[in-house]
């Protein structure tokens, strides 16, 4: 087995549910549902889809940067959303730090996540 390397945001969700924020194993990193919370767990951008697009995945790049990587390294995201009739700012902020790499992506519409106020939630993959 691979030695795996683990990334913790030191969110209250990661020890009662048992997972990392993000976890490389070889060359490929794996990062966690982020959301748009900042460093001291507070939510950023109660209500706007951009804003809260956008600092999740700044947590997403500051996870990959611990593990020696970049948001150019990422080969595959994928948005869970509360109302895909927002897509366009979940969009533009998904465009701004991925229009030069283009990884494979998805937007799914969900119910909710695991705060009423969150409107979305990222999954990166990411390889070098």
């Amino acid at each position: 087995m691979q030695e795996r390397t683990r990334v913790l945001s030191g969110t209250p969700w990661e020890s009662s549910v048992g997972y990392s924020r993000a976890v490389r194993v070889g060359t490929r990193i794996y990062v966690s549902g982020t959301t748009a919370t900042d460093e001291s767990g507070n939510l950023v951008g109660e209500n706007d889809g951009y804003a809260q697009a956008a600092q999740s995945i700044r947590n997403i790049e500051g996870a990959l940067k611990e593990l020696g990587a970049s948001l150019a390294h990422v080969v595959r995201t994928r948005m869970f959303v509360t109302d895909i009739s927002r897509w366009q700012e979940f969009g533009r902020a998904h465009s701004e730090a991925f229009d030069q790499v283009r990884p494979c992506s998805s937007m799914v519409e969900v119910q909710r996540l695991i705060d009423q106020r969150m409107l979305i939630q990222i999954e990166a993959e990411a390889e070098w």
